[in-house]
C-alpha cells in the first residue's frame, strides 16, 4: 500500500490538464479544456477537463474522474500503478507500507504481463551493454546503423543472447511464472514442456505503450540465412494488440501535438533515424497495414499526417489503397517519396538531417493529388485505365467528410485529369448518394428477434395494457421512484459543492452546510446504492472529525465514489462569459438564495419519501380486513398527511389527494 502522505503529495503535484494533454489534444474553452474522447470514436469534442476541479468528464461514454481515474480507464492501470506513474512523472518518491521485490509478479494478470515485459527489456539492455557478446554484436550493429548512445538508451534497444535459454532460465530463476513468459511471447514451449527463448541472437526493439511501459518486442536477426525470418514480433496478448499500437508514439506524442503534424514511416529503423535527426514527431505502423485504430490514435494529437514513403513503386501503389481510411477519419494527408529506392532511414544517413528536412518541405504533396499523379503515370494513354483512375480518385474524394475540402480537390483534380469539373462533381454526388442510401438501409434494418418482439408487443418498452385498456402501474416504470433518485443525487451534489461552506441564515448561523444536511436527513433512508454509500462515507468522515471536500471523493480509490462525484460536479454546458454583455440578461445562481437551495433540496427529498410511505399505507388499507388494524393504519396515514402538508406549505406547493 502506498502511504497517505505520498498520495497527498502526488495529488498536490498533479496538473490534470498536463497529464491528460499527453494523451488527448486539448483546447481551452472558457474555464475548461475540451478534446475528442479517447474512449470513443467521435467527430465533435465531448471530452471536458476542468483544471479548477481537477476532474475530466467524457460525455460520450459517461466516464469521468481524476487524473488517476483517467490512467486507470485508458491504460487499465490498477490504482497503485496509476499513482506510481504520476509519481514518476512529477519526481515524487513513493513510500509503501510493505516493500515487495520488483521481480515478484503482480496479482493482476495484465499487470503480470507488464511486469515480465519490462523485466525482459532490462535483461536485453544489460545483455547488450554489459556482455562481450552483446557489445560485439548488438551494440556494434546499432552503431554501424548510425544510432548514437543517446538514441539507443532512449528507445531502450537491446540484444538477446544467441543461446537457447539465456533469458528464460534467468527469468524463471527470478520467480517469473512460465505461463506469463509464454503468453507474452518471450518464451516458446517445446513438445516436452520445456521453454526456450523466442528472440535468441537478435537485436531487440522494445515497443512502448501509451504511458511508456514496454508491452511487446520486435527482434531483428543479424544472420544472412534466408530460412531465418528477418523480424520476429511479439504475438497478440492481453497487453499488446498490434492494430492499436504505433511504434515510437510514446516518444513522439508531445512533438506531434507541438508541431500539429505526424510523420508516418514503415519500420523501427526509420523512426529511430528520423527522430535522431531532430524530427521527433515520427511513428511507424511496424510493417502492418495502417488500421483505423492507429489513425484515431494519431487523431488525438493532430489532424495532419505526412506519409514518408520509400521509392519503391510497387510498395507505394499497395500503400495507396489503405490510405483512404485516413481521409474517412477526417484527417489531412500529405505524402513524401524518396528517390532511388531509398527509405527514410537510408536517405537521412546518405544526405544528413538538414538536406532530409529540406527534401520533405520541397516534395510533400496532398495525398489526393499525389495519388492522381501516380495512377495517371501508370495508366499512360489507355482510355479505359484512365477512366478507372478517375473513378478511383473520385471514390477517395467521396470519403472526405468535409464538403468544402472535397470540392477544392475536385477542382484541382479536374485540371490534373483534364476532365470537366461538373462531370467529377456529378460522379461524386452519385457516390455520396449511394453511400447515404446504404447507411440508411443499415440503420433501418433490425435483427429478426427485435422485429419479432415488436410484432408481439406494439407498445415498445411499455408493458401491454389490460383488457379494458389500462396499464399495470406496478409493471410500468415508476416516475415517483425516478424523482426520488434524482432528489438523492441532488443532495449528493450539494454536499460536494457547498458542504464546506458556513450557514449564516436568519436563525441558523456558524454551522457547516454538510453536517447540517446530514443531520436534517438522519431519518431518511437513501435508496440509490451509490448515494447511500456516499452518505455513509460522509457521515464516517464527520465522525472522525473531518469535513470531506470534493477532492476527497474525486481521488477516492473506489470507482463508484469517483463516478458519482464527477457526475455531480460535471456539466456539459456552461454560461458564456459574454452572456450578460451580449443579452443584458442577468442570470442569478443558486448561491444567491443558498437557504432556499439547501432547504428546498432537503424538503423535496423528504416529500418524496413521505409520498412513498403514504402509497404503502394506502395499499395496506386496501388489503386489510380487520377494523382494528385499519384504524391503526389510518392513524399513521393521517399523521403522515400532516407531515406532508407541513413540507408542502414550506415548499409553497399544493397537494390534492
Amino acid at each position: 500500500m502506498i502511504t497517505k502522505v505520498t498520495i497527498d503529495r502526488i495529488m498536490e503535484a498533479v496538473d490534470i490538464v498536463e497529464v491528460i494533454g499527453e494523451f488527448v489534444q486539448l483546447k481551452k474553452r472558457g474555464a475548461n479544456y475540451v478534446g475528442l474522447s479517447p474512449f470513443a470514436n467521435e467527430k465533435t469534442p465531448s471530452f471536458t477537463v476542468s483544471p479548477a476541479k481537477g476532474i475530466f468528464k467524457d460525455f460520450s461514454t459517461g466516464k469521468g474522474g481524476s487524473a488517476v481515474t483517467f490512467l486507470m480507464e485508458l491504460e487499465k492501470f490498477s490504482y497503485p500503478e496509476a499513482l506510481k506513474w504520476l509519481a514518476k512523472k512529477y519526481g515524487i518518491e513513493v513510500e509503501e507500507l510493505q516493500d515487495k521485490p520488483e521481480n515478484i509478479e503482480a496479482d493482476n494478470r495484465r499487470e503480470s504481463l507488464m511486469v515480465v515485459s519490462n523485466y525482459a527489456a532490462r535483461f536485453f539492455q544489460e545483455a547488450m551493454w554489459e556482455t562481450p557478446e552483446g557489445k560485439s554484436i548488438g551494440l556494434s550493429y546499432f552503431r554501424e546503423r548510425g544510432f548514437t548512445n543517446e538514441t539507443i538508451k532512449k528507445f531502450e534497444l537491446g540484444y538477446s543472447p544467441d543461446q537457447w535459454e539465456a533469458f528464460t532460465s534467468e527469468a524463471i530463476k527470478n520467480a517469473y511464472q512460465p505461463d506469463f513468459l509464454i503468453e507474452s511471447g518471450l518464451s516458446v514451449k517445446r513438445d516436452n514442456g520445456t521453454l526456450y527463448d523466442r528472440y535468441r541472437g537478435r537485436v531487440m526493439f522494445p515497443i512502448h505503450g501509451f504511458t511508456g511501459r514496454v508491452i511487446a518486442f520486435g527482434g531483428r536477426t543479424l544472420k544472412t540465412d534466408k530460412n531465418v525470418p528477418k523480424y520476429v514480433n511479439s504475438p497478440e496478448s492481453e497487453i499488446y494488440h498490434k492494430s492499436n499500437v504505433l511504434y515510437g508514439l510514446y516518444f513522439a506524442k508531445k512533438s506531434i501535438r507541438d508541431e500539429d503534424n505526424c510523420y508516418l514511416v514503415e519500420g523501427y529503423a526509420d523512426v529511430l533515424s528520423v527522430h535522431q535527426a531532430g524530427i521527433e514527431n515520427v511513428v511507424a505502423s511496424s510493417g502492418t497495414s495502417l488500421t483505423v485504430e492507429q489513425i484515431r490514435l494519431i487523431g488525438r494529437f493532430t489532424k495532419n499526417i505526412t506519409i514518408l514513403y520509400d521509392g519503391d513503386a510497387a510498395g507505394i501503389k499497395a500503400s495507396l489503397r489503405g490510405l483512404d481510411l485516413i481521409l474517412e477519419e477526417g484527417l489531412n494527408v500529405k505524402v513524401v517519396s524518396f528517390p532511388n529506392g531509398d527509405d527514410p532511414d537510408s536517405y537521412i544517413r546518405k544526405v544528413g538531417s538538414s538536406a532530409f528536412k529540406t527534401h520533405i518541405e520541397q516534395n510533400k504533396k496532398d495525398f489526393i493529388l499525389y495519388k492522381t499523379s501516380i495512377l495517371l503515370k501508370e495508366a499512360g494513354n489507355d482510355p479505359i485505365q484512365r477512366a478507372n483512375v478517375i473513378r478511383e480518385i473520385v471514390e477517395s474524394i467521396a470519403k472526405i467528410p468535409d464538403s468544402i475540402k472535397a470540392s477544392v480537390f475536385i477542382r484541382e483534380c479536374s485540371q490534373q485529369l483534364q476532365i470537366d469539373e461538373r462531370i467529377l462533381l456529378s460522379e461524386l454526388n452519385k457516390m455520396k448518394l449511394g453511400r447515404a442510401k446504404k447507411e440508411q438501409q443499415k440503420q433501418q434494418s433490425r435483427p429478426e428477434q427485435q422485429a419479432e418482439a415488436l410484432e408481439g408487443n406494439p407498445y415498445g418498452d411499455m408493458p401491454p395494457p389490460d383488457e379494458l385498456g389500462y396499464y399495470d402501474e406496478q409493471a410500468a416504470p415508476s416516475k415517483s421512484v425516478e424523482a426520488s433518485l434524482n432528489q438523492e443525487r441532488e443532495i449528493i451534489r450539494l454536499l460536494l459543492v457547498y458542504g464546506h461552506q458556513i450557514i449564516n441564515w436568519d436563525n441558523i448561523t456558524n454551522i457547516y452546510i454538510g453536517p447540517f444536511i446530514i443531520a436534517e436527513l438522519a431519518d431518511v433512508e437513501f435508496e440509490n446504492p451509490a448515494c447511500k454509500n456516499f452518505v455513509a462515507l460522509y457521515k464516517q468522515q464527520l465522525e472522525n472529525g473531518v469535513l470531506p471536500e470534493e477532492k476527497f471523493f474525486i481521488h477516492h480509490p473506489e470507482k463508484e465514489m469517483v463516478d458519482l462525484a464527477v457526475d455531480m460536479l460535471s456539466t456539459k454546458y456552461t454560461l458564456s462569459e459574454n452572456w450578460y454583455n451580449m443579452h443584458k440578461i442577468f442570470i442569478s445562481g443558486e448561491e444567491a438564495n443558498m437557504k432556499g437551495t439547501i432547504l428546498g433540496a432537503i424538503f423535496h427529498l423528504k416529500k418524496q419519501k413521505v409520498g412513498k410511505i403514504l402509497d404503502q399505507l394506502r395499499t395496506e388499507l386496501q388489503n386489510t380486513q380487520d377494523p382494528i388494524d385499519q384504524d391503526a393504519i389510518m392513524g399513521r396515514y393521517l399523521q403522515m398527511k400532516k407531515i406532508e402538508k407541513h413540507i408542502s406549505d414550506f415548499l409553497g406547493s399544493v397537494i390534492i389527494k
